[in-house]
Formats: structure tokens, sequence, C-alpha cells
């Protein structure tokens, strides 16, 4: 039996602030004032800083890149493991010039915690509003305020003390609290692991023992279990399904429902090269997984228990940092990205867009670049989804404009209202199964099949419709209309329903069937599911309509054996709904069928 035990998640910790702030100054002194540096790498900073003709630059154990040095600024997010006590972290150093928002955004998009330095000397500049922009855009909550440089200012309490006021009220409009604010000096090492004389006035917690006091990060496997579809392959002892788990734990013998489709299956094993198949797997390994029975599973599907379903629903709500330098404008069409699965979006209403000098919020058409805005998106599909927590993968989403390019950082943080909520949690939840139109010809079974599949498809279920005159001309024309040539007919068709089923998907059949007996087959075939659904409509009604002409032909005598004409239908007896279409319209046909469906 594998080891179940939880161990704790290390803390990821995003260092953010206007370039020149130092940010990088900070992170290095820290590493090497904690015990946190690799062997070596002071020396190698001490060294590269001479040959600058330079005292030691903490920063050059951070910018690793030539470029960085050259520049004095950095370029790309750094991920550094970092320990306090027996408390372990990962630091994220995000740049903080404007050419490189798109990299600090990616560095701070799983932050549970930030470090906000702003130059005492300085103040709040332009970067420092964007950066904590981007930190509620994100959802970091718990924010430490380290006033950098405070021997600038000769560690003098009332000038501290008005800078202070100063940041707070910043922070204050965008509903930022931090968690306290720390007056230091990265260079000197002023309150960074230690207190100083300095700053003796001064009686909160350095920076190591703030960072103690964040909470710490759930681990990913004491979440719902989640698993995104990377590919499928077909072997001989079936689909071989593979992905990321993404969060929670997934055992041998659990029962996992299959992405939009909602069809179930049981996971027989973890197939691998090599090693013996584990009995369990957890969030952050990638596997293979086979299942029982071999259900339909496509790339971007998500996998997960069904008692613990993901959000459902195609109006979403996202706080979105645009990045493309032209305006996003409303009705704008992009692409989604969550996680392996993607869908086309269309931007229906923008409901605020922030203003990041006033940082004030007001409706728009349209998002500037580099704007920050709440906005509903309507999705082409039903999308699965994780609301966004701040320290979680969860519905970390972005959008891609036609080229492939990513242009928007759009962390999805729920449905957009109340009825899609009430969807996502089934309450109207169509059940999956095979309807079973039955009646003569120009009863209106292909009509009210088209009205019941347009209705479905608007409310994010997965229909398919097979329709007996379109299976005639592809999967059934080989077949005539004797006997047995019907029943074949049948047959295919009610296993095609069948696996359509076992994929998820509500099955729409319009199919003449006439005897009885061939519904019979057709039930005894799809099982459980299976729905009859006589669409009732007398002869001389259908001969009135003859949508096709094919009673006029059969009148005259160029059709034999015709259903409706001399050719005979029976009626079911007692068939799960009846649609009277001789008495009532499409419309009213169509809503009673909807609701028989809908009905659990």
């Amino acid at each position: 039996m594998s080891d179940t035990r939880i161990t704790a998640a290390p803390t990821p910790i995003v260092i953010v602030g206007h370039v020149d702030h130092g940010k990088s100054t900070l992170i290095g002194r820290l590493l090497h004032e904690s015990g946190n540096l690799p062997e070596g790498r002071l020396e190698a900073a001490k060294a590269s800083s001479a040959r600058r003709g330079l005292a030691i630059e903490w920063s050059h154990l951070l910018d690793s890149l030539q470029a960085e040095r050259d520049q004095g600024v950095t370029i790309d997010s750094t991920r550094l493991p970092f320990r306090l006590g027996d408390r372990q972290y990962v630091i994220v150093d995000a740049p903080g010039h404007r050419q490189f928002i798109r990299n600090m955004l990616t560095g701070a998009a799983d932050a549970s915690a930030a470090v906000l330095v702003v130059d005492l000397a300085e103040g709040a500049r332009e970067q420092t509003r964007r950066h904590a922009m981007l930190l509620r855009l994100i959802g970091v909550r718990h924010v430490v305020v380290l006033m950098n440089k405070a021997d600038l200012l000769d560690y003098d309490q009332g000038r501290i003390g008005e800078a202070r006021e100063q940041i707070a009220a910043l922070l204050a409009q965008l509903d930022i609290a931090p968690a306290v604010m720390i007056p230091a000096s990265a260079r000197e090492g002023v309150n960074i692991t230690a207190h100083s004389e300095a700053l003796a006035w001064y009686d909160g917690p350095t920076l190591t023992e703030a960072l103690l006091a964040v909470p710490a990060t759930s681990p990913a496997t004491a979440q719902p279990a989640r698993l995104g579809v990377q590919d499928v392959y077909r072997r001989e002892e079936g689909r071989i399904v593979v992905g990321r788990v993404d969060a929670g734990r997934f055992s041998v013998g659990d029962t996992v429902a299959i992405g939009k489709t909602g069809a179930t299956a049981r996971i027989a094993r973890f197939p691998t090269w090599h090693d013996a198949s584990p009995s369990e797997v957890g969030a952050g390994q990638s596997v293979a997984l086979l299942l029982e029975p071999d259900v339909v599973v496509a790339r971007g599907d998500l996998l997960h228990h069904p008692h613990t379903a993901p959000l459902r629903g195609r109006r979403l709500r996202t706080r979105l940092f645009w990045l493309r330098q032209t305006p996003l404008l409303l009705g704008e069409t992009l692409r989604l990205r969550l996680g392996t699965f993607e869908t086309n979006v269309t931007v229906t209403e923008i409901l605020e867009v922030v203003d990041t000098d006033a940082l004030a919020g007001a409706r728009a058409d349209q998002v500037p670049p580099e704007g920050f805005a709440e906005l509903v998106l309507q999705a082409a599909e039903s999308v699965l989804f994780d609301a966004f927590v701040p320290g979680e993968g969860s519905g970390r989403g972005v959008l891609v404009d036609a080229s492939g390019q990513i242009v928007a950082a759009a962390p999805l943080t729920g449905l957009a209202d109340a009825e899609e909520a009430r969807l996502a949690k089934g309450a109207t939840a169509a059940p999956r199964g095979v309807y079973w139109l039955t009646g003569l010809p120009g009863s209106g079974k292909s009509t009210v099949t088209e009205g019941v599949a347009a209705a479905l498809t608007a409310r994010g279920e997965r229909v398919m419709v097979l329709d007996g005159d379109l299976l005639r001309r592809g999967l059934n024309e080989d077949l005539g209309y004797s006997l047995a040539d019907r029943t074949e007919n049948v047959r295919r068709t009610a296993h095609v329903a069948r696996l359509l089923a076992e994929a998820g998907a509500v099955v729409l059949v319009a199919l003449i069937s006439p005897l009885r007996m061939h519904r019979a087959l057709a039930r005894e075939i799809v099982g459980q599911g299976f729905h009859e659904v006589h669409v009732a409509a007398d002869a001389a009604t259908c001969a009135a309509r003859d949508p096709k002409g094919h009673y006029a032909a059969a009148n005259a005598g160029r059709i034999q054996g015709y259903t409706g004409t001399d050719g005979s239908y029976e009626a079911p007896e007692t068939p799960d709904l009846r649609l009277v279409t001789a008495d009532e319209t499409v419309a009213a046909s169509v809503a009673r069928l909807l609701d028989y469906i809908r009905t659990p």
C-alpha cells in the first residue's frame, strides 16, 4: 500500500517592486543571512562585484543572466527554494521593469503571499501601482510591505512614518491591507533577519519573522482530485489516458467522471514501462491510466471524482490583465486555454476597467493596453473549472489570439450568474441517455429533434443527433427496406447510440423504426437509459404535410411498401413519452421533450 501521508507544501512567496527599489539586493541578503546560499555563491558574487570595481553587490547572487548584470535589472522570474527553520518556501524574484511585466505576472501567478519592496526615498512609483494591481488581479491578499533603503532617510522615524502613510493609502485604494509594513535596509542588513539599533524605535517583526507568520499553503494532494488529459493512446488492452494530476489523489478502483460528458469509468490500473504499477498517484505526477469500461476520452477532458465535481458553465467571470498593445474590444473573440483544455470565448460584458493612476474602476466598452478589468466571457462550450484561489493551480486561464500568442492572463473567478451556478451543481442537468423518437414519416421527428438539440446545446449539454435519413446516406447506405434490412438499420443505429451515450452525450434518434420488435431490439442494445418517444400524427396529417414528396410518390405507385401507405407501422402502446404533433405546435412538442429530458 502506498504512503498517503500529507506533507506540508513549500509556501510560494513572490517579491515584487519597482525597478531599482532593491528586490534582488533584498533576496541576496536574505539568503545569505538565513544560511540558504549554496556553497561558493557568496565568493562568486564578491569576485563579480570586484571586477566591476564595486563592493559586494548582493543582487549578483540572484541576477544570474549576464544581460541582467549589464543592465542592472531583473529580466526573468527566478524561483528559489528557501528554508526558515522547519518551514519551506519558494521565493519568486519577479522582474520590476515595465517591459518584463509578462514575466512578473507568470512568476506571481501561484503565490500565496507577496513582499512588495518600496524605496522609502522615492515612494510609490508607477510600477509600484502596477505591481499592487497585479497582486490584486491574481488574488494575493497576504502582503508584506518592505520599506527599503531606510538608511537613505537616516532611519528617521518621522520621515519613514510619512512615507508609510502614503504607501498604506495607495494599497487601501486597491483593497489591500498589508499584514505588516517593515522599515529596512537590504544593503545594510537592517530588519532582514535581525533588529538593529539603527531602528530602535521600531518594535514590529523582521522580514523573516513576517515570513514565518504567512499562512501555510494547503498541500495540493489535499484538494479535490483533478487530472487534465494530455493525450489518449489506443493499445490492445484499451485506451491509455495520459496526463498530469493537478490536484488531489487517484487510486486504482476509483470511479472517475470524464469531462463535460459526465461519463464514468473505473481506474483499472496505472500502466508503467518498467516499474511496478502504483496503486495510487497524487498531485504533481504525470501518469498513464487504463479505464474500465473502455469509454471515450479526449485531450482537454478533466477527470475528477463524481462527488467532488468542479464548476461547469459557459458564462465565466474573469479578473483580467490585458497584454496586447491594442485595446481589447467588447464582442471580441479569443481562445481560452485552461490546462490542456481550449475553447473560443467572446467578451460579452466589461464589468469594470481599473484606471491605474486613479485606481478607480468603471464600466467600459474596451480594455486599454496593459489594462486591468473584470469581464464576462461567453464560451463556445461548457467549461469545467475550479474558481481561482491564490497559491493554488485552480482556474489559471490565459487568452490567446489567432496566432497562438498569449494576450491576457485571465484567472477564472467563478460563473457569471446564479443560474449558471445552479446548473453547475446539477440542479437541472439532463440525464445522459438515448431518446428514441419513432413515428410515421412526416410526423415531425426530425423537426422536434433539431429544436431540442439546439436548446440543449445552448445550455451547455453535449448532444448527438442520429437521423434516419442521414444515416442512410452513410452508415446504412447499403441497406434497403426489407424486414431484414430494417432490422439491421435499427441494430446499427442502436449500437452507435449506446456508444455515444456511454461517452456522456444526450443522444436523440429520429428513426421511423416501424415495428415494435425493432424498438424492443433497440431497447435491449442500449439498456438502461433508453427512452421511447412516440411522435404521434395520423397518416392523413403526415400525407398532407409530405415534406419530401414520398407520400405522393407512394400513392402514385413509384414507391412500394412505404410506411404510412401500404407499409405497416405499429405505434407504441406505452411509450415513455407521447408527443401528439397532429394537435400541438412544434414549440410545444420541443418544450415537452425538453422537460422530460431534464426531469431526473
